[in-house]
């Protein structure tokens, strides 16, 4: 089998089905190419129990991230806010106290410290550009020092610089000793600010999906029909005078142009031909995925409202630090979503199940009571053991890669362009950046082709 179309889009996550909408409307044929025998990537929702469905990959949105707000409403689904009502809970050192508000109560000169930390984070990162970070003032400086390193040298207090690794765990799901200062900055910068981060209300998780997320890449994928093929995993792009030939075990297609709309990591697998220029090859070799296992815990009724408490936990012990009320929009069932990021991530993937269950389960008693005890189903998915994604939620920057090869991350390789959240300039590494990047690329191929 060959096929033709003006562009051949690889992967069907949010970026490759937004690109692929832009080229439709602009009159162009397109062919889209997923591996998996689902769209969505990053984004996967499943039903747990009748008329349930929850969220095993990405699922919140927040203030500024517009084009998915815009989406949301084209395609007719509904939101509803992360629940917050009532008291959160903080394990400090041995301690558990309820708080209510968007500051734990760990002590002041921890939350000084942490002050102080995020308004310098804040005020360096206003500085970073967001289309060319390795051209900004500091760029090298930034970039040859680690998060770690940093809030080593700049903070005071050891619950401050815990509270510093909470925020690199909840965020890029990796260790603040993995990612350079400089991509830090870049990611608040692109993100609006470090409260944005990791805030819920006025913040990125600020809204989830009744339907789940997965039913934005759905309602994208619908009106493609047999333009897109599933359980087609690209294994080779070559690359002639005019076209570009992208072949898969099912045959061969062949477009004007391609977009390649799927994670660095997974692209840089892909063999290509001619081989791809030493810049972005050693890019795709140098970006690693963040680890995180999401984990659900399912109940009859959400207990812990009953106690006046929110659901929501942190922590400065592990090897869960975060969890979250997930339930649905009418609160039955209960549902505890629990993380497991970073390290926690790594070693609990090489426990088995039941103990990776256990160690869950045991972290809700610690935070919300006995009667977290009795899970009545427990769901997870680890994502980097999804071969077709290998880590969330993103792509991290070590120390040197952005000013080193940053310039390679969009620039286009002959008739081969770039898309995927870790191309965006607004909101990396969330649905919005993926939507971004799709319309992005659109643009530039039909700018090549017209």
């Amino acid at each position: 089998m060959n096929r033709e179309a003006d562009v051949v889009i690889v992967g069907a996550g949010l970026a490759g089905l937004m690109a692929a909408q832009e080229i439709v409307r602009a009159g162009r044929e397109v062919i889209v190419l997923e591996a998996r025998d689902r769209v969505g990537g990053r984004v996967f929702s499943q039903e747990i129990a009748p008329d349930v469905v929850v969220d095993l990959g990405g699922q919140w949105l927040g203030p500024t991230q517009d084009r998915a707000y815009a989406l949301v409403k084209a395609l007719g689904l509904e939101l509803f806010p992360t629940y917050q009502e009532g008291e959160h809970v903080v394990f400090h050192q041995g301690r558990l106290k309820r708080y209510q508000g968007a500051i734990p109560n760990i002590g002041l000169r921890a939350l000084l410290d942490i002050g102080r930390a995020q308004k310098r984070l804040d005020t360096m990162a206003a500085q970073v550009s967001l289309h060319a970070p390795w051209d900004s003032p500091h760029a090298r400086e930034w970039d040859s020092i680690t998060l770690e390193q940093w809030a080593a040298k700049t903070m005071s207090t050891h619950a401050g610089k815990r509270g510093v690794s909470l925020f690199s765990e909840a965020v890029f799901a990796a260790e603040p000793n993995e990612f350079s200062l400089l991509h830090t900055l870049f990611y608040i910068h692109s993100g609006t600010s470090f409260d944005s981060l990791i805030s819920t209300q006025g913040g990125a998780q600020q809204d989830r999906f009744a339907q789940g997320a997965q039913s934005l890449a759905q309602g994208l994928s619908e009106p493609l029909g047999d333009r897109l093929c599933l359980n087609a995993p690209v294994r080779k792009i070559e690359q002639t005078n005019d076209r570009a030939h992208v072949h898969t075990d099912s045959g061969a297609f062949t477009g004007k142009c391609a977009i390649v709309a799927i994670p660095p990591t997974l692209a840089g697998r892909i063999d290509y031909s001619p081989p791809m220029p030493p810049d972005r090859d050693q890019l795709t070799q140098s970006l690693p995925h963040g680890s995180v296992i999401k984990c659900m815990s399912l109940y009859a009724e959400p207990f812990w409202r009953e106690r006046g408490l929110s659901g929501m936990a942190t922590s400065d012990t592990g090897p869960v630090r975060l969890i979250y009320d997930n339930s649905p929009a009418n609160g039955t069932p209960g549902i505890l979503l629990s993380f497991l990021e970073g390290e926690a991530a790594r070693t609990c993937g090489r426990m088995s199940q039941e103990e990776r269950r256990q160690a869950v389960i045991d972290c809700s008693v610690r935070y919300l009571g006995e009667r977290a005890r009795h899970v009545e189903a427990f769901f997870e998915l680890n994502w980097s053991a999804e071969p077709w994604t290998r880590g969330c939620y993103g792509a991290h920057f070590p120390t040197g890669v952005w000013t080193q090869f940053g310039h390679a991350l969009r620039a286009p390789v002959g008739r081969i362009h770039w898309a995927g959240t870790e191309t965006a300039t607004r909101w990396m590494g969330y649905m919005e950046g993926a939507l971004e990047s799709g319309i992005r690329a659109a643009q530039e191929v039909l700018e090549k082709i017209s």
